[in-house]
């Protein structure tokens, strides 16, 4: 992805686009995949980076929701489980199969689960990531060694997807662009622009790079912006009503010790009525999440003191080592899109989580709710709303089997599995500069040759881009990427032919960014 040879497919005022995205997030790129899978031309736009807000602060799951399944979802899960088959197929090298273990306290808790789990096995069908199984109390211990023994009875395993969320934007990105689609990020739009019948004909956007505005002409806009989708409606209409109720979510990573091999462990109902997961993580252990609701969407949430106890104390309840705020490696934030609740109604865990594809009078198609593990799907439906606008005939989704940029069958081994296919051309770098193979962190195997390839191939053009997205350090351990900013400030300003002033400016913004990933250990 080359950013200053996209933004000169803007010059041309004359060119018309099928379709005009308006977020690069999950929503925003699941839409691009589907249109370019029917041949159509697209142009995206993201206001900040790639999976900047809530597409990168997932629980890195890829799952048809065993929860949903309990509050009578079916067919939301039927759909979840098709995807994650698909996505395990079509970007092996960022999804994989992750087992799970549900403790097991009573006989009645092991029918339950068995019962329930054999459903969802079912429901998985040819696309199943294993069967479920009961395993007896030494074997739950053999393989969650951090887990409290008093009173287990055993544990229930089934089978889900994890993966990597903001590189998987990044792929989709990536994959897009290779296709003909003009992405871009750091891209605002500022208007939509309307012909006289007040249909919408376009958009007026500005480079927050460098200030350059540009018009863009299109025959459909998406509104794909996920918390920030009020905003847009507002441009569209002022006297639009609110639709989106923000719901925070957070995450709290500790060393992977806490728990101990590869299994990922799911408690099936927390205080709130939620589940909590503990997940393997790029070799760290992601711990979450809350439900808490929020006024207003913002960019970078922080999480609150309260919801950093929950989770302590939770995880405290099924942890043999009890982990403290000192034990607390990074904590991140992220906000749902949720459907706005009708008066009075406040619980946001019973809000559906299936999407909602809205088509206003102006033309504007907006994209609400959904997760990431429908994200494909998403797509497919907004992208199906193209000859409702437009009028004109559309081509067969072939989304489905699309291979994601990276797809390889011989994923790399470590940690240079997420580069899938790329992960040779970056080891290549090295060959160019010698320096580029020298680590950028001692408890970190990432490689200076990685911060390269991020401004050379993957758009990345603020170190926090880098630290947070490209190489995941900010999520997984935030002192050591404040600890790592400057090399990576330096690479970056070599390679883009940047001064001091920019690394300076860089680190400021990056250090004011990372403490929010930091916790207190004596909160006020």
């Amino acid at each position: 992805m080359n950013r200053p040879e996209n933004l000169k497919q803007l010059q041309d005022t004359s060119k018309i686009w099928d379709i005009a995205i308006i977020g690069g997030g999950s929503s925003g790129l699941g839409v691009a995949l589907d249109a370019i899978s029917r041949g159509l031309s697209v142009v995206l736009f993201e206001k900040a980076d790639f999976a900047k807000g809530t597409s990168s602060r997932s629980t890195k799951l890829v799952h048809g929701g065993v929860r949903y399944l309990a509050q009578g979802e079916v067919g939301l899960v039927f759909e979840a489980l098709k995807e994650r088959g698909k996505l395990l197929k079509n970007a092996p090298h960022l999804a994989h199969n992750q087992p799970f273990i549900i403790p097991i306290f009573t006989a009645k808790d092991r029918f339950m689960y068995s019962v329930g789990l054999k459903v969802y096995d079912w429901m998985s069908g040819r696309l199943s990531l294993g069967k479920s199984e009961f395993i007896s109390k030494n074997e739950t211990l053999k393989r969650l060694p951090g887990l409290k023994s008093e009173g287990l009875y055993g544990g229930v395993v089934y089978h889900d997807g994890q993966f990597d969320d903001a590189r998987l934007a990044l792929n989709l990105a990536q994959s897009a662009d290779e296709a003909g689609t003009c992405v871009l990020n750091y891209l605002s739009v500022n208007s939509l622009v309307k012909n006289d019948a007040g249909k919408i004909t376009g958009l007026h956007v500005s480079d927050r790079l460098s200030g350059k505005k540009y018009e863009v002409n299109a025959k459909m806009v998406v509104n794909a912006t996920g918390v920030f989708a009020d905003k847009i409606l507002k441009m569209d209409n002022p006297e639009a009503s609110k639709m989106i109720q923000p719901s925070q979510g957070i995450h709290l990573v500790l060393d992977l010790e806490f728990l101990g091999g590869k299994d990922a462990l799911m408690i099936p109902k927390t205080r709130d009525g939620r589940v909590l997961f503990a997940v393997p993580w790029h070799g760290k252990l992601v711990v979450g999440t809350t439900d808490t609701l929020r006024e207003k969407p913002k960019l970078e949430p922080e999480a609150l003191q309260k919801e950093i106890d929950f989770v302590l104390e939770t995880a405290a309840g099924y942890l043999a080592k009890t982990p403290t705020r000192a034990d607390v490696r990074s904590v991140f934030a992220g906000l749902r899109p949720l459907a706005r609740p009708k008066e009075g109604s406040t619980k946001t865990k019973e809000i559906s989580r299936s999407h909602k594809v809205i088509l206003s009078e102006s033309g504007l198609v907006t994209l609400t709710g959904g997760k990431w593990t429908t994200f494909r799907k998403m797509g497919e439906d907004t992208v199906g709303y193209f000859t409702k606008v437009t009028g004109e005939k559309l081509n067969e989704s072939k989304s489905l089997d699309m291979k994601i940029h990276g797809a390889t069958n011989r994923v790399p081994k470590g940690h240079w599995g997420i580069y899938g296919f790329d992960a040779q051309y970056i080891q290549d770098l090295i060959k160019e500069e010698k320096a580029w193979g020298a680590k950028l962190h001692p408890d970190f195997p990432n490689i200076e040759a990685e911060v390269i390839w991020a401004v050379r191939e993957e758009m990345a053009v603020k170190v926090e881009d880098v630290l947070a997205r490209r190489i995941r350090m900010l999520f997984l351990d935030a002192q050591a990427a404040i600890d790592t900013a400057p090399i990576v400030a330096r690479l970056m300003a070599k390679e883009m032919e940047k001064d001091e002033k920019w690394i300076e400016s860089e680190l400021a913004d990056f250090n004011k960014t990372a403490s929010k990933y930091l916790i207190k250990n004596n909160p006020k």
